[in-house]
């Protein structure tokens, strides 16, 4: 499991806090658009190791970490935020968990014979590896507080353009999104997964549109404040982002935000950091086990007499005798 400053004008320089996995915050000045800069390291590699999938498998569920990070910072009470997907391409399931303030986990399921056969086909890309389903996202305030859950359709669609579909629908917001994940190679030949991203919405001021104005961009299938010069001006130089920056670990996040909207000027807020998690422990699949009948519970004996569960996110495996259950 693992481990359980004010604001200031973002400027072109080297700083770094140290933190290799990290949500970074922050506003342009001018445009007023808000956005969240994710990098992640150690969080992502050791999840993306220890189920040692196919690069395009991990590549998926490493960019669906990167964006329940961008998304669960954001939440405002303590809460989770579960990313899901369900489809009927080789890569059948993937769930990432989030849990604030910075906590993340996930795993995916995939066939393995479909996988080889799209491989050999040659046509492996995002969208014929989740093919036809749904992406969820569903936000958990826990206790007596009601669950909230978005889900739309994947169809041969990568997991930016169902975001991106997802906060056209249920956000309605004006949004650009970059998720990016890289296997790279350190000094000592060693490799590592990384991955990041780079989300901004704009809010448009109350009262800046008319309802006949509003009305003409619902007409023509705009969301309200897309026209927006301001807007336009930021997504643009947004796009002209690259992949390896935002995985790069010697760029700092304060000089990529400056690179990009030095003109616009940049407001940072701090970095808030994310770790790797898990819930699961000996105790909790106990508990589970004992809701079983004696008839049940044979069934799901080894060939050792053990009954073993093994935890879908960390791999943790927790075997268990007879007299464990007693």
């Amino acid at each position: 499991m693992a481990q359980h400053g004010p604001e200031s004008d973002a400027v072109p320089g080297d700083v770094s806090s140290g933190l290799r996995d990290f949500v970074q915050p922050f506003q342009t000045e001018t445009s007023r658009v808000s956005g969240r800069l994710v990098r992640l390291a150690a969080t992502v590699d050791a999840v993306l190791k220890r189920h040692a999938y196919p690069d395009p498998v991990s590549e998926t569920l490493g960019q669906a970490m990167a964006l329940a990070a961008l998304l669960g910072t954001a939440l405002k009470f303590e809460g989770r935020l579960i990313l899901q997907t369900k489809s009927d391409g080789p890569l059948g399931f993937l769930v990432v968990d989030f849990s604030t303030p910075g906590f993340v986990r996930g795993y995916a399921s995939y066939d393995k014979d479909r996988y080889a056969a799209l491989e050999a086909a040659g046509t492996l890309t995002q969208g014929d590896l989740m093919g036809r389903g749904h992406l969820a996202m569903t936000i958990d305030p826990g206790g007596d507080m009601q669950r909230y859950q978005g889900i739309v359709a994947l169809d041969h669609a990568t997991l930016t353009d169902a975001a991106l579909a997802y906060f056209r629908q249920s956000e309605q917001l004006p949004t650009f999104l970059r998720l990016a994940v890289a296997r790279e190679a350190g000094p000592d030949g060693a490799w590592s997964w990384r991955a990041g991203g780079l989300l901004l919405q704009h809010v448009s001021p109350v009262g800046g549109r008319t309802a006949e104005e509003q009305a003409a961009a619902e007409e023509r299938g705009l969301l309200h404040g897309e026209e927006d010069d301001d807007w336009q001006r930021v997504a643009m130089l947004s796009a002209t982002v690259e992949d390896h920056e935002l995985v790069d670990p010697t760029l700092a996040p304060e000089r990529l935000l400056y690179r990009l909207f030095h003109e616009e000027g940049v407001r940072v807020a701090p970095l808030q950091p994310i770790a790797e998690y898990c819930t699961c422990s000996r105790d909790r699949v106990h508990d589970f086990l004992k809701r079983f009948g004696p008839e049940q519970l044979a069934d799901m004996k080894e060939a050792d007499g053990t009954i073993a569960v093994t935890c879908e996110f960390c791999s943790t495996r927790y075997p268990f005798r007879d007299e464990d259950l007693l």
